[in-house]
């Protein structure tokens, strides 16, 4: 019986080894663009979701950044709020945070025809490019919750709070 039990318990332990190594695997061959964003979604389309989020950045003009910003080799660069292309998925959308010199990059995209997601992709430091950390860039995800929890509290509640007037 004992010998039996012992290969019970080698079996699952090597089953939960396997998953836990596959989940890890999974984790950093992610594959897409923005795989490590964090996401959340809206429920009203994607144009009325942007007439929101410009409204936040104008009641609220110092999460506004500032457009021009530098390059690596120290010329000026506009980090302008669009889409790249007509063909482009995600509208990026930058906000900054003053009191700590950071751009934060985040897009949304149109789910369907009445659905949107918006997500936060990164955060440079200073306004120098070149500096991007991701969101989710750590396997270990406390180690991300203190950006995301700042993110949801400056910028993501407010433009919650504007959906449910919206509604």
């Amino acid at each position: 019986m004992k010998k039996n039990n012992k290969i019970a318990f080698g079996c699952l332990g090597g089953i939960v080894i396997f998953l836990l190594f596959a989940y890890v695997g999974a984790w950093l061959i992610a594959p897409g663009s923005y795989a490590r964003a964090e996401t959340y979604e809206f429920n009203i389309p994607e144009d009325s979701l942007l007439t929101i989020i410009y409204e936040v950045k104008n009641e609220n003009p110092e999460l506004d950044l500032p457009r021009t910003v530098n390059i690596p080799n120290g010329q000026d660069f506009d980090l302008e709020d669009g889409r790249r292309d007509e063909k482009d998925y995600w509208y990026s959308v930058y906000f900054y945070y003053p009191d700590k010199n950071e751009i934060l990059h985040t897009w949304t995209r149109p789910k369907t025809k009445n659905s949107t997601t918006f997500a936060f992709v990164g955060i440079n430091s200073g306004l120098t490019l070149g500096n991007w950390r991701t969101v989710n860039e750590s396997f270990w995800w406390w180690k991300n919750q203190p950006d995301k929890k700042e993110f949801e509290e400056r910028i993501l509640k407010k433009i919650k709070e504007k959906t449910k007037a919206h509604n």
